[in-house]
C-alpha cells in the first residue's frame, strides 16, 4: 500500500508520515510527543524541523527513520511501510537505507575514528580495503586527516561530531537523520560540515532530514517545517545554499 500522495510532486516521497502519534506512558501519567503529524521528505530535499525544545523534533526523526516505533498512525521508508516490518527486517531496510548522524555521536568507543566510518561500508558488503579508503577520504574532507587511528575518547567533542557525520556520509545513503548536526562545532567546522551535506544533498542527490536550532543550517535547507506541542506548524520553503 502506498502513502498518500499529498501535496502532490514529481516523484513519490522518500519518507512519508500519516496521521503521527506518540505517546508515552499510560492513563495519568501518558504524555504525547507527536500529535497526529503528516510529514513528507521528497527525493534530493533538504528538510529542517525546527522548533522549542520538548516540541517533539527527535521524536518524530525517530518514528520517521524507524528507530522509534509510533502510537498511531504510520511511516513509509524508500517505499515500504515501516508499521507492517517486524524489528529484522525494519532493521535490514533502514540498514540499506539510512544514515544516522546522532545528538550523542554513538561512536563505538574500542573502534578508531576510520573503523567507525568503515562499519556501515562493510555492514552492505564492502570490501576492507574499498571501506577503508572510502572512510579516509570523507574523513579527510572534514579536516581529520592524521587522526583516522585516534579512538573517540582521544577526540575532541567537534571531532567526534565529524567523525560521526563521516559515518553517515560514507555508505551514500537514500537518505540521513541528523540531530542537531553542528551542535559541538565552532563555526568554522560547522562551515565545513554544513559544505559537505550540501554537496552530499547537490551533488549526489541524498535526501536529508535535519534537527536543528541552527539558523545557519536551515538556510541552507530547502524547506523548513516548524513544530510547537508535538505538531507540525507549518512546512515553508525555505531557501537553497550551494
Amino acid at each position: 500500500m502506498c502513502p498518500p500522495r499529498f501535496p502532490r510532486r514529481v516523484a513519490d516521497p522518500v519518507v512519508a508520515a500519516r496521521n503521527v502519534a506518540r505517546t508515552y506512558g499510560s492513563g495519568d501519567t501518558a504524555q504525547a510527543a507527536l500529535r497526529g503529524v503528516d510529514f513528507d521528505a521528497f527525493p534530493g530535499e533538504m528538510v529542517a524541523i525546527m522548533g522549542p525544545s520538548g516540541c517533539g523534533k527527535t521524536t518524530l526523526l525517530n518514528c520517521l527513520s524507524g528507530l522509534d516505533r509510533p502510537s498511531t498512525g504510520d511511516v513509509w521508508l524508500a517505499g515500504r511501510s515501516l508499521g507492517g516490518l517486524k524489528e529484522p527486517e525494519l532493521t535490514r531496510h533502514r540498514a540499506r537505507t539510512c544514515g544516522f548522524v546522532f545528538q550523542a555521536y554513538n561512536l563505538i568507543p574500542v573502534l578508531t575514528a576510520e573503523e567507525n566510518v568503515m562499519l556501515p561500508l562493510l555492514t552492505r558488503g564492502d570490501t576492507e580495503s574499498t571501506a577503508r579508503e572510502g572512510a579516509r577520504k570523507v574523513l579527510a574532507s572534514l579536516g581529520l586527516a592524521g587522526k583516522e587511528r585516534r579512538r573517540p575518547l582521544e577526540l575532541s567533542g567537534g571531532e567526534q561530531q565529524r567523525v560521526a557525520v563521516a559515518r553517515a556520509l560514507a555508505p551514500k545513503p537514500v537518505v540521513v537523520f541528523a540531530d542537531e548536526p553542528t551542535g559541538n562545532l565552532d563555526v568554522e567546522r560547522a562551515r565545513d560540515v554544513l559544505d559537505l551535506l550540501s554537496s552530499a544533498n547537490r551533488d549526489l542527490g541524498q535526501t536529508f532530514v535535519v534537527v536543528t536550532h541552527d539558523g545557519n543550517v536551515a538556510t541552507r535547507c530547502s524547506r523548513v517545517v516548524r513544530m510547537l506541542n508535538g505538531a507540525v506548524v507549518n512546512g515553508v520553503q525555505g531557501t537553497t545554499d550551494g
